[in-house]
C-alpha cells in the first residue's frame, strides 16, 4: 500500500507558484495507459513549524471524509470519485492527497484529467497546500508518461520552491522526458537536475533526503542530454560526480558515451568505448551493439558497419580488436589525428581539446591484446534494420531491398524483419518516388502478419503529398481509419496539411485543423505553422496571423522563430511593409532577431511595394550585422548576433538599388555578395541599367543644387557600369567612388 503521509505544510499561502491557466490547457493530449512509477514517499527538505489553514468540520463532513478515505482504502477510486465529486466541501488532506495518487496511479485519459480537475480546484480555493508530496509527485510521473512535460515541470519546480524535495523517481522521469524534447529541452533537463541536487547539498544529514538522491537512471538521462547537445565539457562534469552520490555506471552509461561520440564526430573513440566498458566489468548489451551499429552508419561508414555486423553473425568475439584495426588504419590515413601521450598510467588523447582523455585510461589504448567480448551476440532485427537504414541514406535501394529479403531467410526468430524493417523499405521506395511498390511492400506486410503501424502510413501519407497526390493521401486515411483501425495523430493530419498547401487548397488545410482539434489531438508548434504557411501564401495574412496569436496563447506549443518569419513573410507577400515591420519589432519584444530568412521576407516585401527608401534602411541594418564584431562587442549578448547574407537576400536587395539608381549601396551590396562567394547576375543587372537608365542625365536645364546631386550621382552612375562591364569614363583607368578630397555626399542620393 502507498505511503501517503502528510507533512506540515510550507509556509506560503499556496503551495504552487502556477496559475489556473497553466494547468488547465493541458489536457487535450490523449495521456498513455503505462503504469506511473511505484515509489513509496518523498522527503521534504526543511520542515516548517507552521500549521495548515483547517477549518472546523461538521459532524456531516466527518462522515463523508470517513467513507471517502475507506473507499480509497480499498481502492475502490472510481467509487471515491463519485463521492468527491458530488460533495460541495472539500476533504481532509489526507482523503485528497490519496485520492489524487490513486487517479494519477492509474494513468488513463479520463483519471488524469479528474487529477487535474481536484489541482484546479484547490488552486481556486487556495487550498494546494492539503496536498501531500507523494501525490504530487505521482502527479507528475503520471503527467510525463502521458505526454503533459510542461505540466509535469511545473510540478517539480513548485515543490522545488515549497521547500519539498520530489522522490528521484519522479524528477528523474521528468528529466528523462527533457532531455530527448526538441527545442530546449535537454538544457532544461540539465537545468532541473542541478536544480534537485543543489538543494539536496543544503542538507547536512544526507541520509535524510536519501529518496531523492539522483540514481544511475537519473544520471543516464542527464548525461543523455548532454549528449543530445553535443556538450562534452558537461558530460564529463556530471560523468565525474557519479561517484559522489555511490553511483556506478552501467551499460546504458557507456550507450550514452557512444552517442556523444557520435554526436561530436568521435569516430575514432568508439572502439575505446566498448573496451573500456569490458575493462570496467561492465557487461555490452544488444543495445551497446546496435548503438556503435548506429553510430557507424551516421557517420556514413557503411564499410565498418558491415563489418561489424558480419562480425556477430559469424559468432566472434574479438570484435574490439576488429574495430581497433579499423579504427587506427583509418587514422593513419588522415594525417595522424590523434597524437598519443602516456602520463602517470593514464593516457592523454589530443584531439581538438574536448575533454575525453579522463574516461579513457592507458590499458585501454596501450594494451597489446584488446579484450574479447564476455559472451558471443547474434544480431538482431533492430541491428539489421539499422544497417537497412544507412542504406536507404545512401540511396542504396536494391541494397535495402536485398537485406530485407536476407533477414526473411535468417535461422533465428529475433533476426526476421519486423514491422520496423518493412517501414524502412517503405520509406526507401518513397524517398525513390515508387508509391506503387511501396503500397505493395504495405499489403505483403498484411499478407504476411506483420501489421503496419501509424509511423508506415504516415511515411506514405508523406509521399503521396509530396508527388501532389492529395486525393490518394486521402483514401490512404481512411482506410486506415476504417478498415485497419488506426486512428491519424498530430504527424498525420500536419502531412495532408502540407499536402494541401501544395495543391493550393487552404480551404483544405483548415478543415484538417479543425478535424484534428476536434478529435481531441493538440497541436504542435508544425502544425500551427503549416497553417500559417496555407494562409501566408494564399495571401491571407490576417488569418496567419489569427493563426499565430492562437499559437502564442497555447502553453504547450513554444513559439519559435519560424513561427515570426512565417508571419511576416504573410504580409511581405502581399506588400504590407509596415505590417510586416510591426511583426519584426513584436519580435524583438519577443527576445527574438530577425536572421536572414526575416530580412530575406522584408526584402521581398519591399520590391513588392516599390519602396526604395526601405531597401536602403533594411540594408543598413543588414550591413551592420554581416560586420565583423569588435573584441569588446564579441561576449555582448544584448547586441543581435552576427548573420551571413544568403544569395536571395542580397540580389534582391541589388536589385532594388539598380531599379532606383542608388548605385552606390548597389555596389556595396554587390562588393559583399562576392566577399561571401556569391556570384553577382552582371547579365540581369546589365539589362536593367540599359532599359531603366541609359537615357539618365540627358537634360541640360536644372539649379546648381541640382546639377551638384546629379553629378554625385553620374559619378556612381560610372562605376557601376564600369563593374558592369558597359562604357564609361574609367574604361582603363583606376577609379574610385570618393576621390582624394571629396567627401561622400551620397545621402542625397536616397531622398
Amino acid at each position: 500500500m502507498m505511503n501517503t503521509t502528510t507533512f506540515p505544510p510550507p509556509p506560503l499561502s499556496t503551495l504552487f507558484s502556477l496559475n489556473s491557466h497553466t494547468f488547465s490547457l493541458l489536457r487535450t493530449s490523449p495521456p498513455s495507459t503505462s503504469s506511473a512509477a511505484k515509489f513509496t514517499t518523498f522527503i521534504r527538505a526543511e520542515r516548517t513549524t507552521t500549521t495548515s489553514i483547517t477549518t472546523n468540520p461538521t459532524p456531516s463532513q466527518r462522515s463523508e471524509d470517513h467513507t471517502l478515505l475507506s473507499l480509497l482504502r480499498s481502492r475502490k477510486t472510481e467509487e471515491a470519485w463519485l463521492l468527491y465529486s458530488q460533495s460541495p466541501h472539500l476533504p481532509n488532506p489526507t482523503c485528497l492527497s490519496r485520492l489524487v495518487s490513486q487517479l494519477s496511479y492509474q494513468n488513463t485519459p479520463e483519471s488524469f484529467s479528474r487529477a487535474q480537475s481536484i489541482i484546479s480546484r484547490l488552486h481556486h480555493e487556495r487550498q494546494l497546500h492539503r496536498l501531500d508530496s507523494n501525490s504530487l509527485g505521482l502527479l507528475a510521473v503520471s503527467a510525463v508518461k502521458s505526454g503533459h512535460t510542461l505540466y509535469a515541470i511545473s510540478i517539480i519546480k513548485s515543490m522545488l520552491r515549497s521547500n519539498y524535495l520530489p522522490h528521484f523517481k519522479a524528477w528523474s522521469a521528468v528529466v528523462s522526458r527533457l532531455s530527448g524534447s526538441p527545442d530546449n529541452g535537454p538544457n532544461d533537463a540539465i537545468r532541473l537536475y542541478y536544480s534537485v541536487t543543489k538543494r539536496i547539498r543544503r542538507v547536512e544529514d544526507r541520509t535524510l533526503v536519501a529518496h531523492s538522491w539522483p540514481d544511475t537512471a537519473a544520471f543516464n538521462a542527464v548525461l543523455n542530454a548532454c549528449a543530445n547537445l553535443g556538450d562534452v565539457t558537461k558530460f564529463c562534469q556530471l560523468f565525474d560526480e557519479m561517484p559522489e552520490w555511490d553511483v556506478v555506471p552501467d551499460a546504458l552509461t557507456y550507450n550514452v558515451v557512444i552517442k556523444l561520440c557520435a554526436r561530436i564526430d568521435r569516430k575514432d573513440l568508439l572502439v575505446c568505448v566498448l573496451m573500456l566498458m569490458i575493462s570496467k566489468g561492465v557487461e555490452p548489451c544488444i543495445t551497446t551493439l546496435h548503438s556503435l551499429v548506429a553510430a557507424y552508419v551516421g557517420f556514413g561508414d557503411l564499410e565498418t558497419a558491415e563489418r561489424l555486423v558480419q562480425a556477430l553473425r559469424e559468432g566472434r568475439r574479438d570484435l574490439c580488436r576488429i574495430l581497433r584495426d579499423i579504427s587506427l588504419a583509418k587514422v593513419d590515413g588522415v594525417d595522424n589525428e590523434i597524437e598519443i601521450k602516456h602520463e602517470n598510467d593514464d593516457i592523454v588523447i589530443k584531439h581538438e581539446n574536448d575533454g575525453f582523455e579522463k574516461l579513457i585510461p592507458k590499458s585501454i589504448i596501450d594494451n597489446a591484446e584488446p579484450p574479447l567480448l564476455p559472451r558471443v551476440y547474434s544480431p538482431d532485427s533492430r541491428i539489421y534494420t539499422t544497417l537497412m537504414k544507412g542504406y536507404m541514406k545512401a540511396g542504396r535501394l536494391s541494397d535495402t531491398v536485398r537485406m530485407l529479403e536476407a533477414m526473411r531467410r535468417q535461422e533465428d526468430s529475433a533476426s526476421h524483419p519486423d514491422h520496423v524493417s518493412y517501414t524502412t523499405v517503405i520509406s526507401a521506395l518513397v524517398k525513390a518516388g515508387s508509391m506503387d511498390k511501396a503500397r505493395q511492400v504495405l499489403y505483403e506486410m498484411t499478407r504476411i502478419g506483420v501489421p503496419a503501424n501509424l509511423v508506415t502510413y504516415n511515411i506514405l501519407l508523406k509521399g503521396y503529398c509530396q508527388q501532389l497526390q492529395v486525393d490518394r493521401a486521402k483514401g490512404l486515411i481512411k482506410e486506415m481509419t476504417d478498415v485497419v483501425g488506426i486512428l491519424p495523430d498530430v504527424v498525420s493530419y500536419n502531412t495532408l496539411i502540407d499536402g494541401c498547401i501544395l495543391v493550393d487548397d487552404s480551404a483544405g488545410a483548415l478543415a484538417y485543423f479543425n478535424e484534428m482539434r476536434a478529435r481531441g489531438i493538440a497541436p504542435t508548434k508544425i502544425s500551427y505553422t503549416t497553417l500559417m504557411k496555407a494562409f501566408a501564401l494564399s495571401g491571407q495574412p490576417k488569418l496567419a496571423n489569427k493563426v499565430f496569436e492562437e499559437m502564442l496563447k497555447d502553453p504547450r506549443v513554444k513559439v519559435d522563430q519560424v513561427a515570426w518569419n512565417m508571419l511576416v513573410e504573410g504580409y511581405c507577400r502581399m506588400g504590407l511593409i509596415e505590417e510586416g515591420k510591426s511583426v519584426v519589432e513584436r519580435m524583438r519584444e519577443h527576445g527574438f532577431h530577425p536572421n536572414v530568412a526575416t530580412y530575406g521576407s522584408l526584402a521581398n516585401g519591399i520590391a513588392l511595394a516599390r519602396k526604395p527608401g526601405e531597401a536602403l534602411l533594411l540594408w543598413n541594418e543588414v550591413k551592420e550585422r554581416c560586420a565583423p564584431r569588435r573584441d569588446d562587442d564579441a561576449n555582448n549578448s544584448t547586441l543581435p548576433p552576427p548573420i551571413r547574407p544568403d544569395e536571395g537576400l542580397l540580389d534582391t536587395l541589388a536589385d532594388i538599388c539598380v531599379r532606383a539608381a542608388f548605385f552606390r549601396k548597389a555596389l556595396e551590396i554587390v562588393a559583399c555578395m562576392e566577399e561571401n562567394g556569391i556570384s553577382p547576375n552582371k547579365t540581369k543587372f546589365t539589362r536593367i541599367y540599359v532599359e531603366m537608365h541609359s537615357r539618365m542625365f540627358t537634360s541640360k536645364h536644372a539649379s546648381k543644387a541640382r546639377q551638384d546631386r546629379r553629378r554625385e550621382k553620374k559619378r556612381a552612375s560610372e562605376a557601376f557600369k564600369f563593374w558592369l562591364g558597359l562604357p564609361n569614363e574609367y574604361y582603363a583607368t583606376e577609379w574610385s567612388l570618393n576621390p582624394p578630397g571629396r567627401q561622400d555626399q551620397y545621402e542625397s542620393d536616397s531622398i
